[in-house]
C-alpha cells in the first residue's frame, strides 16, 4: 500500500518524471531538420491500406519518423550480432525469424530479388548479342 500512497502524492503533487519524453525529444530534434525520403511512398501505402488520398502531413511526417526509427534499430541490432561490423542479409533474417509474417516477407523480396537479377542478366545478354551482330 505504500507504494500506492506514493504514486498518489506524485499525481497530486504534480510531480511527474516521464524518462521517455526526454528520448522523444531528442528523436524529433534530430529529425526535424532531414529531408523527408519516404514521404511519397508512405502516401500512397496509406491511401492503399483505406486512408484519404490526401493524407495530413503530420500524419505522415509521424509515420515515417516511426519508420526509420525502425529501420535505425532493427540495423543496430544487425549490426550488433552481424561478424564483420557489416549489415548482411542473413543478419536481417536472423533478426526477424520469430515473426512469421516478417521472415515470409523477407524470403519473397530475396526470392524476387533473384529472379529480377537472372531477368536482367538474361536481358543484357540478348542486347549484347543484338548489338554485336550489328558490328559485323
Amino acid at each position: 500500500m505504500a507504494s500506492n500512497n506514493m504514486a498518489e502524492d506524485n499525481f497530486e503533487g504534480g510531480d511527474f518524471n516521464f524518462d521517455d519524453d526526454a528520448d522523444d525529444d531528442q528523436f524529433v530534434a534530430t529529425n526535424a531538420g532531414r529531408k523527408r525520403l519516404f514521404s511519397k511512398e508512405l502516401r500512397c501505402m496509406m491511401f492503399g491500406f483505406g486512408d484519404d488520398k490526401n493524407p495530413y502531413t503530420e500524419t505522415v511526417d509521424l509515420l515515417e519518423d516511426l519508420v526509420i526509427e525502425y529501420i535505425a534499430e532493427t540495423t543496430h541490432r544487425a549490426m550488433e550480432i552481424g561478424r564483420t561490423g557489416r549489415v548482411q542479409v542473413e543478419d536481417i533474417i536472423f533478426l526477424v525469424r520469430k515473426d512469421p509474417r516478417k521472415y515470409a516477407r523477407v524470403k519473397d523480396l530475396l526470392t524476387m530479388n533473384e529472379e529480377l537479377k537472372k531477368a536482367r542478366k538474361a536481358f543484357d545478354e540478348i542486347k549484347y548479342v543484338g548489338t554485336e551482330g550489328k558490328l559485323k
